[in-house]
């Protein structure tokens, strides 16, 4: 059990590596990586200079247990958006568009799907 956790984070963070050198390559800015509260984390907050984007990096190594974006479920989305809030609150980012992306990562061939506008926010900023 311990040796599958250490390839799962391992795996996390080699993800969330490749994502966010996808993320630069398409003209995104890191804002931050792993910002956590006491409700959960989100992975990364990038900029395009207009919108707040709150990225959710799922990364597999094949697809035994379904596709990334399929692990972001509705308990996931409610985490994602309260954690969302409170950067906005902690950065004073009243007023600015904030979209929620998911990054899907296949370690095997490190490709990349970008999902823009994965979900909604019931969340008023």
């Amino acid at each position: 059990m311990k040796d599958r956790k250490k390839r799962v984070n391992k795996s996390g963070k080699t993800g969330e590596d490749i994502a966010v050198k996808y993320l630069e390559t398409h003209g995104y800015r890191v804002l931050d990586r792993n910002f956590t509260t006491d409700i959960g984390e989100v992975d990364i907050f990038v900029t395009d200079d207009r919108t707040l984007i709150s990225v959710e990096v799922k990364s597999r190594l094949s697809l035994e247990y379904g596709k990334p974006v399929e692990a972001v479920g509705h308990d996931k989305v409610k985490k994602i958006t309260q954690v969302t809030s409170q950067y906005i609150k902690k950065y004073r980012l009243f007023g600015v568009p904030v979209r929620f992306d998911v990054v899907e990562v296949y370690l095997e061939d490190k490709t990349v799907n970008h999902i823009k506008n994965a979900f909604d926010s019931y969340l008023n900023y």
